[in-house]
C-alpha cells in the first residue's frame, strides 16, 4: 500500500482523467491550471508521485505508470511519515524475530547491520529512532553481556 497526502490525491486523479487523452504524456502547465496550484508545489508534488513509482515526469511531461496499487491518502505529510513509520517498525520487528536465537537474543551489531543494509535499508537515524520506538514499546530490550550488547526480544 502506498499512502499520499489529500493533494498528491488530487494531482494523481487529475493525471489519471487526462491520461484518455494525452497518452505520449501530459503538459505540466495543462494539470496546473486544472487544479491551481503553484507550479512550485506541482512539481514536489510530480517529485513526490515519481519517487513513489506512481507516474513518470520528465521534461515538464507526466505518464501514468502501469501499476495498480493501493493507495491510502492521509491529510498531510506527517501523517504519511507516520504511516510509513509504523510500517517500518512491522518490518523491522518481523525482522527482529527472524534474527533471533533460541534465547530471543540479537547481537547489536547483527540487528543494526540488518537494519542498514538488509532489505529495508535503513537511515542511521531511521534505524535507531525504530529500535528506541520498539524498546519504548517493550518488545525490545537492549542487554549487555560478558561478550557484547545484545538485544532480547520480548514476545
Amino acid at each position: 500500500m502506498i499512502t499520499i497526502t489529500k493533494k498528491e490525491e488530487v494531482v494523481l486523479n487529475q493525471i489519471k482523467i487526462f491520461i484518455k487523452e494525452y497518452s505520449d504524456g501530459i503538459p505540466i502547465e495543462l494539470i496546473r491550471k486544472e487544479v491551481d496550484f503553484h507550479e512550485y508545489d506541482l512539481i514536489q508534488i510530480l517529485n513526490t508521485l515519481s519517487d513513489k513509482d506512481l507516474i513518470q515526469f520528465d521534461n515538464d511531461v507526466v505518464l501514468l505508470t502501469d501499476s495498480e496499487k493501493e493507495i491510502n491518502a492521509v491529510n498531510s505529510k506527517k501523517d504519511v511519515e507516520a504511516i510509513e513509520l509504523n510500517l517500518k517498525e512491522k518490518e523491522s520487528y518481523n525482522l527482529i524475530k527472524e534474527l533471533v536465537d533460541d534465547n530471543n537474543l540479537v547481537s547489536r551489531y547483527i540487528l543494526e547491520g540488518n537494519l542498514l543494509y538488509g532489505d529495508l535499508k535503513l537511515s542511521n537515524f531511521r534505524m535507531y529512532h525504530i529500535i528506541l520506538s520498539l524498546e519504548n514499546k517493550g518488545l525490545l530490550k537492549r542487554i549487555e553481556k560478558e561478550d557484547g550488547e545484545y538485544y532480547l526480544l520480548i514476545s
